[in-house]
């Protein structure tokens, strides 16, 4: 389940020729910013250029373009190609259309899939987009039209988050509750960088600019009402903003696809934004070894934060011998691959027992193929689950969420440690310290723990 998220969180400070609002990304993985400094004697834009120091983007004066007291302009930060930088460039305020609503976001986590568009793996993905799909932020602007059900549901200054799989709700896999595989989602926003009716809600300098999701590393985003839910006022925008991907998807995976029972046995592979987050859906459902695999140390000793009973390295031991002798010989009930490579794949299928359950979340570049023993998946019984964002998970009052505390159209997990997950980074840092060229040299695990900072 993914719903992932950039996301912004506005400081004001006030001096006497000067208002400046810092956008800052935070995140469980990172949270979007955008610097906007209004000087009473300018009235200009960005300076964006490959490494950015610092830049100045002089706000339009607030208008009803986009809405009763919204401003005519907005800052996002674009990519344009792969190991690029990302360029905070000034759009057009997006128009919400009928069933459609403005968020203004507050925070975007930065999920694995935003790194993998932006090292490449994705080229059939089009560009230049915003990328960012763990968003969440307030309720500002309803497009006209809009059902008068959708504008009660979600009332302006409302708290919401969004689903990174924005289903249409309409469609044959829709209408049979498998949101994730949603048609047009699939035709528009992931072929052609559009919404439901081909179009994209963003512009710059007259040309369109693409949609990855809802393009959350933006100061505001344009979200099909199919695609949120109502947020506790009492959850920080920081902490909230990884539910729409991260920590839903690691719950669809646990509950649905692995069925996690007390006294199982679990191996999660890659401990990233959704790895932990299984890691601690495991310890609250009452699993019994809860091993933890990944590549970095720093990692391995947050996972036993999270609940992980055992920690491998997997450069420094053979994990699936480690992980055979952990369990006296037999395997793991339940073997999670949380990363997406094909040595993870072989390293999920073979770490299951036999008869064993060997879940598969993590996503990988187009094309990447793996390789499963045949005969001991059929002779052995080995039952092969492959699970994706839910979106009615997050959204469908019919799912049972045994762990979650819920109201009508509410939610707030109980048994996420927050603290722990989540950490921030502002945006003109992340553009500083982060060469995405240099980035692609290495692992995508060392990419997420400069975004992640903490898991």
């Amino acid at each position: 389940m993914a719903f992932s998220m950039f996301r912004r969180v506005i400081t004001k400070s006030k001096t006497q020729s000067q208002h400046s609002l810092t956008l800052r990304l935070l995140s469980s993985r990172v949270f979007i910013h955008n610097t906007i400094i209004s000087n009473s004697n300018n009235n200009s834009i960005v300076e964006n250029g490959g490494s950015v120091n610092s830049y100045h983007c002089y706000s339009s004066q607030a208008s009803t373009v986009g809405g009763v007291g919204l401003p005519s302009y907005m800052r996002g930060a674009v990519f344009w190609e792969p190991n690029k930088p990302l360029i905070i460039e000034e759009f057009y305020m997006p128009r919400p259309k009928s069933g459609e609503i403005l968020i203004k976001t507050k925070a975007c986590g930065v999920c694995h899939s935003d790194l993998h568009l932006m090292k490449g793996d994705f080229p059939s993905y089009i560009s230049p987009c915003v990328v960012g799909h763990e968003i969440t932020g307030e309720v500002v602007e309803h497009g006209p039209f809009t059902d008068s059900k959708i504008v009660k549901r979600y009332p302006i200054g409302s708290h919401v988050v969004g689903a990174f799989i924005m289903p249409c709700g309409n469609c044959f896999f829709c209408s049979k509750g498998e949101d994730e595989l949603c048609e047009d989602f699939s035709a528009y926003n992931r072929a052609k960088g559009t919404l439901f009716d081909g179009e994209t809600r963003l512009f710059l300098r007259g040309k369109p600019i693409f949609m990855y999701c809802m393009g959350g590393l933006a100061e505001y985003c344009v979200v099909p009402a199919h695609a949120l839910s109502i947020l506790p006022n009492s959850l920080p925008y920081t902490d909230s903003a990884i539910l729409g991907c991260a920590v839903f998807t690691a719950y669809g995976a646990m509950a649905h696809a692995a069925e996690v029972r007390p006294g199982d046995s679990i191996v999660v592979i890659g401990v990233g934004g959704v790895g932990s987050s299984c890691l601690q859906i495991a310890r609250a459902f009452g699993a019994s070894d809860i091993i933890a695999v990944d590549v970095q140390d720093e990692k391995l000793q947050k996972a036993k934060q999270f609940g992980a009973t055992h920690a491998i390295n997997a450069i420094q031991e053979d994990a699936i011998e480690k992980i055979r002798e952990i369990t006296g010989g037999m395997g793991v009930d339940i073997a999670v691959d949380a990363l997406g490579k094909p040595q993870t794949f072989f390293q999920c299928t073979q770490s299951v027992r036999d008869g064993g359950k060997a879940v598969m979340v993590g996503l990988t570049q187009t094309g990447a193929m793996g390789e499963v023993d045949i005969n001991r998946l059929v002779r052995r019984k080995l039952s092969l689950q492959i699970h994706q964002v839910c979106h009615s998970l997050l959204f469908n009052r019919s799912k049972s969420l045994a762990p979650m505390e819920q109201g009508q159209g509410k939610i707030y997990p109980s048994w996420l440690d927050w603290q722990k997950l989540v950490s921030s980074i502002s945006l003109m840092q992340f553009l500083e310290n982060t060469n995405l060229r240099r980035q692609s040299k290495h692992s995508m695990i060392l990419t997420r723990e400069v975004l992640l900072v903490e898991l």
